[in-house]
């Protein structure tokens, strides 16, 4: 994958930044992981983790981390129920509250994310993205993002990526603080930042753009 020129913020501070803060989260607040993941294995059992694999940078595979919010329950030919039927009154506060998202920390610490850049998706969108929607991957995907904060689940898949791209072009310092406070806004106002599979939103299936 090609990439444009990076800038000075992209090329020598963004990545210590991410290590600085996702290594501070985890030490100053180890305890609410602890308190998170106990109360996940006593509502909603093992495992304690959801883990996915999604693509990363230069659509790199990797495996994400949250925490569980829905249960296992299957229908009866064994096959697992949908989304919205396995989701839990826990698992929405989990997920409204965002803290779901907090072993994500572990994701930035390794490499394969960053506390800003657009959220990783599914690996079988791959080859559904247009060439300018590729364009997405061309940074590490971010605990939070550019369409996040505007409009989230409201935006259409198009204008989702067009806000990706429009971050991958214009990243800077001043941008990802932006971003951060509204997210930090977001999360105090109790009105959620990103959620995950098809229970918010309809699965992306390619177009032409």
């Amino acid at each position: 994958m090609k990439h444009r020129p990076y800038g000075i913020y992209e090329r020598f501070f963004k990545r210590a930044f991410d290590i600085i803060l996702s290594l501070l989260a985890v030490i100053l607040f180890f305890w609410l992981f602890a308190i998170v993941a106990l109360l996940v294995r006593v509502k909603l059992g093992k495992p304690v983790l959801f883990r996915q694999e999604r693509p990363g940078k230069d659509e790199k595979i990797f495996m994400l981390y949250k925490f569980r919010t829905m249960t296992d329950k299957r229908d009866k030919d064994g096959q697992l129920l949908p989304d919205d039927m396995r989701l839990t009154k826990f698992g929405r506060l989990l997920r409204k509250s965002s803290l779901d998202e907090l072993p994500e920390m572990f994701n930035i610490l390794k490499g394969e994310m960053s506390f800003v850049g657009p959220r990783p998706l599914l690996v079988r969108y791959l080859p559904r993205y247009s060439a300018k929607q590729r364009r997405r991957h061309e940074v590490r995907p971010g605990l939070t993002g550019y369409a996040q904060v505007n409009g989230r689940n409201l935006l259409s898949w198009d204008e989702k990526f067009a806000l990706d791209v429009e971050y991958v072009d214009t990243i800077s310092f001043f941008m990802d603080l932006k971003i951060v406070c509204k997210t930090v806004g977001s999360v105090l106002m109790r009105k959620g930042i990103s959620q995950e599979g098809s229970a918010t939103m309809e699965e992306f299936m390619g177009n032409s753009a």
